[in-house]
């Protein structure tokens, strides 16, 4: 059987799709699921290719108990929407630029939004937090972390895992 393969894209791949990626791993690890999946992380520019996440990021994912490790890359409309089952996306501009990149309707069906698997939070994307301080940080993680287990029990169910 293949992995269930999940890519999360934010704009530069510092903030939002690392701590996103980070925490969807350690979540599987959690459940014992892991070998089942293959998780990255991309952004959709290039700004910050190569680069760690963001040292506040890393600072607020490990407080809650999880490492963020990705390395920065950009979104590759070539290898991605080939690679990938499952493309997740942190707010409307990425939502509407990676769905711009798709080469036909298959590929678009691949595309979702980030917010579509939160169960708690009533929000329409997930706010970047680069210039908002270590509380926008901790919003970011809330959001993100309520989206990836809906998301978890979405994949466990389509997928029969």
């Amino acid at each position: 059987m293949s992995k269930v393969s999940v890519l999360f894209v934010c704009l530069g791949n510092i903030c939002r799709s690392p701590a996103a990626e980070g925490f969807f791993k350690h979540l599987l690890v959690q459940e014992n699921k892991a070998e089942s999946f293959y998780i990255d992380s991309a952004g959709t520019s290039a700004y910050h290719e190569g680069a760690p996440a963001d040292g506040r990021m890393q600072e607020a994912a490990k407080l809650r108990g999880y490492e963020l490790e990705s390395i920065s890359r950009a979104f590759d409309f070539k290898k991605d929407f080939e690679k990938f089952d499952y493309i997740i996306t942190m707010d409307h501009d990425n939502f509407q630029d990676v769905l711009d990149l798709a080469p036909d309707s298959e590929a678009q069906e691949k595309v979702t939004s980030m917010v579509s698997y939160c169960t708690q939070h009533d929000v329409n994307h997930v706010p970047d937090p680069y210039y908002k301080g270590m509380d926008g940080f901790e919003l970011t993680l809330d959001i993100i972390e309520d989206a990836c287990e809906g998301l978890f029990e979405k994949l466990m169910d389509e997928n029969k895992l």
